[in-house]
């Protein structure tokens, strides 16, 4: 969506507070021996009392109120039994629907201190969104985003993931533009003013190739390697984006 009024940067800033408060209680939840399960009781409470709802349950059907994937899952992990134990890497995505607007991120959390090569990919994840943010401004073609994401990571000695990138978001979970984490020299989108997208890199200490899981839902990394993600809902203007997710 394209920020059009006050009424619908209010509704972008309220769902992207409910997005920021969902994680926050779901980091302080991640401890060993807490299931999947438990996480997502945990941003179900948090929706009800902020009467928002799970955008992905709303749009896709999505079990769960929360993404919750563990280690070489990526993303679109299924809440359930699984147990976490010291060194998962976790990551937690969240996208709320508030009165018609949505919001969405997500963070990786290691359970403990966990390997060098957990903390590294989750500080990459990080910094790839950070080297992002300068380019993403009105006027700037949309594929700098990827240029900038790709060469981050690529410093960091890691890999980005293959086939999967932030989006539009506002008033569903997906609209246009799509926002590769890899330079794409085919792609002519360019960034307008008030524009409300989502920057999440994804990123593979291994592959870059990704499987589905049988549940229809989970991807995972190919090799079985850990992998990190790091996302926000922004706006973007003629300077500095505007971050709605952020705490």
């Amino acid at each position: 969506m394209s920020i059009e009024s006050a009424t619908d940067l209010e509704g972008m800033r309220l769902a992207g507070r409910i997005t920021s408060e969902t994680l926050d209680a779901l980091e302080r939840g991640v401890r060993v021996g807490v299931t999947t399960a438990d996480l997502d009781a945990i941003a179900a409470r948090v929706f009800g009392r902020r009467g928002a709802r799970s955008a992905p349950t709303l749009v896709y059907g999505f079990p769960g109120h929360a993404l919750i994937s563990v280690n070489d899952e990526i993303v679109h992990g299924v809440p359930g039994s699984r147990r976490l134990k010291r060194g998962d890497l976790v990551k937690l995505d969240v996208t709320v629907e508030k009165d018609g607007y949505v919001a969405d991120a997500a963070r990786s959390v290691i359970v403990g201190n966990g390997t060098d090569v957990a903390r590294r990919l989750v500080a990459c994840a990080r910094a790839a969104f950070r080297a992002a943010l300068p380019v993403a401004r009105a006027g700037v073609p949309v594929n700098a985003i990827g240029r900038a994401v790709q060469q981050e990571v690529r410093c960091h000695g890691f890999t980005v993931v293959h086939g999967l990138c932030g989006h539009g978001v506002g008033r569903t979970i997906h609209e246009e533009p799509c926002v590769p984490n890899q330079y794409n020299p085919s792609q002519h989108d360019v960034l307008t003013e008030g524009l409300v997208l989502t920057i999440e890199p994804m990123v593979s200490a291994g592959s870059a190739r990704v499987v589905e899981d049988g549940n229809g839902w989970t991807i995972r990394t190919r090799d079985g390697s850990l992998a990190a993600h790091h996302e926000h809902t922004l706006v973007i203007t003629k300077e500095h984006p505007v971050i709605l997710t952020a705490a």
